[in-house]
């Protein structure tokens, strides 16, 4: 195993003279597959270019963002595993003082906007070699967008930044292709996974409102989130520019979905597993205490729940992972020394979607107008969870395995639609996988506000409940469910947080301790509906509270009610 290079000694170890890709990251490095630089870094090594990284660069010289001279192809700028503006400021707008992808924990390397914070550093003393944006930030703010931090629309990122490229979505393919016909000379605007700007439209390439017309109008700016929304999916999409002053950004379609094999490729790539020891000197990384011991076992998301981006960035297809690499993996952690038995997370980003999709998507692409579980399950995907329970039981009885639990997510309502497996599965997972608890996320409970979050109802939620209380039972377990929840969404009243309240004391039989006041990042249908104040279906008005202190409020009808405070 290997660490990218770092440091200007380990490209001379390596018999390196320059570099042809440099990659800045907002986190530190963390050289593991939960890290996307990490896996761009490896997949490009991997096919035979010269890759280092630097991480956390400080601003104010050229020190860091000097240290290992000059790409050949481009500099890859990535702001982290999040957007830098939600890593620097929690839901009521409060700078963070803690940051688990820096050493030693304190908030003090990030930059806020940090993809446009180090495109203008590489600038300002590199002068000549294009730079390429990538990862969250980039990607969910490729397009006009609405940014709740300035409360108010924001151009593509491409031209905030003065960046040349941007590989949106999990970018293996879109980076290495690049890559390629950088080294080769070639034109790469065509290659699919990429924005850039032009001064016309290519041929075939829908033409969203502009960036001036979304400004000008909220029917525009739902129009334009509409049109990129809906080609997103590598199948049905097609080409979309959105016009910004005379020029235009444009967005290739999407790149191809990852095979299981192809996905099999990059989590096997050689990484370290560890903080790299030139940042590790600052201080522990929280982050990789979260990480590690931990498998990703597949990518993508078929929840598309209203307020989260995953489905953006990975995709509405699942693609898993082969159950001999898994095992591989598995048997990589438990050989290390120091190796405590336990396995903390076999999952992504819903641990239950592990070999669950739909024949016809496959074929034909994500359906236009139809979701995969909301309101309830397609009849066309075929909810079974005997192969992810096979596999978890595989690797439960693995020499040197103590326990293997479940951090990832965990969809309910999948477990209560599978008729065949659904009980069986639940109960594997009360009897092995379970420490006392099991986190899920309802989100809700009011049906109007479950209809803007795009969730289950709350029928399925007390289904749910009631299955898992009696396995347990059965099983002589005193286990109990925690509960994600969410204040101050789109829709949400104060009649609806006290209903929420009133429902968790009644029927959850629970006190909440923790909920979520509403974040409105960048792209999502929740974030559309947060500014224009408009259902993004119908557009029919909404009720969207902007009042930081009433946002407050919601959160603390559940937090402080008169059961909580007895």
């Amino acid at each position: 195993m290997m660490f990218i290079p770092a440091t200007p000694k380990e490209m001379k170890e390596l018999g390196w003279d320059s570099l042809d890709i440099i990659i800045v990251s907002g986190d530190t490095y963390i050289d593991s597959s939960y890290n996307g630089a990490a896996i761009i870094g490896h997949w490009l090594m991997k096919h035979g270019f010269k890759v280092g990284m630097i991480a956390q660069p400080r601003i104010d010289s050229d020190e860091d963002i000097g240290r290992l001279g000059e790409p050949d192809l481009f500099w890859s700028v990535t702001a982290g595993c999040v957007d830098s503006m939600v890593a620097n400021y929690t839901p009521t707008n409060k700078f963070r003082k803690d940051d688990d992808f820096t050493p030693g924990g304190v908030n003090d390397r990030r930059p806020d906007r940090a993809c446009i914070a180090y495109t203008n550093l590489i600038k300002k003393y590199h002068k000549g070699k294009p730079i390429v944006l990538g990862g969250v930030e980039a990607s969910l703010r490729r397009f006009v967008h609405y940014d709740f931090w300035s409360d108010k629309l924001r151009r593509s990122i491409l031209l905030d930044s003065k960046a040349d490229i941007i590989t949106y979505g999990m970018a293996e393919l879109s980076n290495l292709r690049l890559a390629q016909h950088m080294r080769n000379g070639l034109d790469w605007r065509d290659i699919r996974g990429i924005c850039y700007m032009s001064n016309e439209i290519p041929d075939g390439f829908f033409e969203a409102p502009s960036y001036e017309d979304c400004i000008a109008s909220n029917d525009s700016f739902i129009r334009a989130f509409k049109l990129f929304y809906r080609n997103n999916d590598p199948i049905t999409a097609k080409g979309v520019a959105q016009g910004h002053g005379n020029r235009f950004l444009i967005q290739n379609p999407p790149s191809e979905t990852l095979s299981s094999e192809q996905l099999d490729e990059i989590y096997e790539m050689d990484f370290e597993n560890a903080v790299h020891p030139f940042y590790l000197k600052d201080g522990q990384v929280k982050a990789m205490e979260t990480i590690r011991n931990s498998v990703t076992i597949l990518r993508g998301c078929y929840g598309e729940c209203n307020f989260c981006a995953i489905a953006l960035m990975q995709g509405r297809t699942v693609t898993s992972r082969s159950e001999d690499s898994i095992i591989r993996e598995v048997k990589r952690i438990s050989s290390k020394k120091g190796f405590n038995g336990y396995i903390n997370d076999v999952g992504g980003p819903t641990a239950n979607m592990y070999g669950i999709e739909c024949p016809k998507k496959l074929r034909s692409g994500a359906c236009q107008n139809k979701r995969c579980l909301y309101p309830s399950p397609c009849k066309e995907l075929s909810i079974d969870h005997s192969r992810y329970e096979v596999l978890l039981d595989k690797i439960r009885k693995m020499p040197g395995i103590k326990k293997v639990s479940i951090a990832s997510g965990i969809r309910y309502d999948m477990i209560v639609a599978d008729k065949v497996h659904g009980d069986d599965f639940l109960r594997h997972l009360c009897e092995h996988h379970i420490s006392g608890q099991m986190k899920i996320a309802p989100e809700h409970v009011c049906d109007d506000v479950l209809r803007y979050m795009g969730k289950p109802g709350r029928n399925i939620l007390l289904e749910f409940k009631r299955r898992f209380d009696r396995i347990n039972d059965e099983l002589g377990k005193d286990q109990f469910l925690t509960y994600y929840l969410i204040a101050a969404h789109p829709g949400c009243h104060k009649r609806h947080m006290e209903e929420l309240s009133s429902f968790c004391r009644n029927y959850l039989k629970t006190n909440p301790e923790q909920v979520q006041i509403f974040t409105p990042t960048p792209s999502t249908i929740s974030t559309l509906m947060y500014h224009t104040r408009r259902n993004w279906e119908n557009t029919n008005n909404i009720k969207a509270e902007h009042s930081m202190q009433m946002k407050q409020k919601q959160k603390d009808i559940v937090l402080n009610s008169p059961h909580q405070r007895r």
